[in-house]
């Protein structure tokens, strides 16, 4: 009974150790994917491109079978390019500046159409204005208090009543409001030989108004385009995928994972560790993640030959 309980631990921390390796892989996405015809047959194959660095472990490229369209393509070769060249990236750039105004018209006239970047990474580039990126936001607003008056004149009163004047009148549009008044009189002929005193008021009107007016307005406004970097160091690896029709698959096998051809190289070729993504040099990234994981599967299997150890102790005691 011990021996068995202790070749199952065993073997569970076999089975830890042995997915390492899967855990550390990386997996890379193709920068292009181009299909046509080759072959007398015209036969439809794939093209996937990936673009790595020097440091990058290729093993991480996608190598499998698939089904597209009805046909079951499978690997025919992988070819490896070393490239010292230009590497292009996308690059955005949101730019903040402020404004006086929010008309759309004016702010793109104060916008440049165009500028000149370098990223930390050493790329340079020109990026041109995205005109649907534009945007205007307000900054503040404040209100601000005008003073109004109006004066108005009101001859030949019978009286000096206030009654007799209104006590508000209309100014520019603005309602304002009796303030003070001003009375004078004079000596009438009342029409029939006598005297009879007549009044005039001059009365002043004053009022106020509010307005909420903006501080100030900001623009935000994204820039677009590629940067590049000369004299990097890249590898480019091109996936060549051939297909058959699924209906042409044996009918003992299922879906069939057909091995990659490996034709002669030739020369001017660079495919050294092209056929085999595998046989590439271990990279200090890919090193690292390795280690990574297993420091991660020692804390389980740690425990397991504890367990074990515990277990075995207590069949020992009985």
């Amino acid at each position: 009974m011990k021996k068995r309980i202790l070749y199952l631990l065993l073997a569970l921390v076999l089975v830890l150790s042995l997915s390492v390796p899967a855990l550390a892989a990386e997996t890379f996405y193709p920068v292009s994917v181009d299909e046509y015809t080759a072959g007398e047959l015209d036969e439809p194959r794939i093209n996937k491109v990936y673009r790595l660095s020097l440091s990058d472990d290729p093993s991480g490229i996608p190598t499998d079978d698939f089904v597209r369209d009805g046909r079951h393509y499978y690997l025919l070769d992988l070819i490896r390019k070393d490239e010292v060249g230009v590497d292009t990236q996308p690059c955005t750039r949101t730019v903040t500046l402020p404004s006086t105004t929010n008309s759309m018209e004016s702010v793109l006239q104060s916008l440049e159409a165009e500028m000149e970047v370098e990223t930390d990474e050493g790329y340079t580039g020109t990026l041109k204005l995205d005109h649907t990126s534009v945007h205007v936001t307000v900054d503040g607003y404040k209100s601000s208090t005008k003073n109004h008056s109006a004066t108005r004149t009101f001859p030949n009163l019978s009286e000096a009543d206030l009654s007799l004047l209104p006590k508000t009148v209309t100014e520019g549009g603005r309602t304002l409001s009796l303030a003070t008044v001003q009375w004078s009189s004079s000596y009438d002929d009342d029409g029939e030989g006598g005297a009879a005193i007549r009044y005039s008021a001059t009365a002043s009107y004053t009022g106020s108004s509010t307005t909420r007016y903006a501080t100030g307005y900001t623009i935000t406004a994204d820039y677009t385009g590629e940067v590049a970097k000369t004299g990097c160091e890249i590898v480019t690896y091109t996936a060549i995928f051939g297909s058959r029709t699924v209906s042409e698959e044996p009918e003992n096998s299922g879906v069939e994972t057909v091995p990659a051809a490996k034709p002669e190289p030739q020369a001017g070729d660079t495919e050294s560790a092209a056929n085999n993504p595998a046989s590439a040099p271990v990279t200090a990234a890919g090193l690292l993640t390795a280690l990574g994981c297993m420091a991660a599967l020692a804390i389980p299997v740690a425990a397991v030959i504890w367990l074990a150890c515990k277990l075995m102790g207590r069949m020992g005691k009985k």
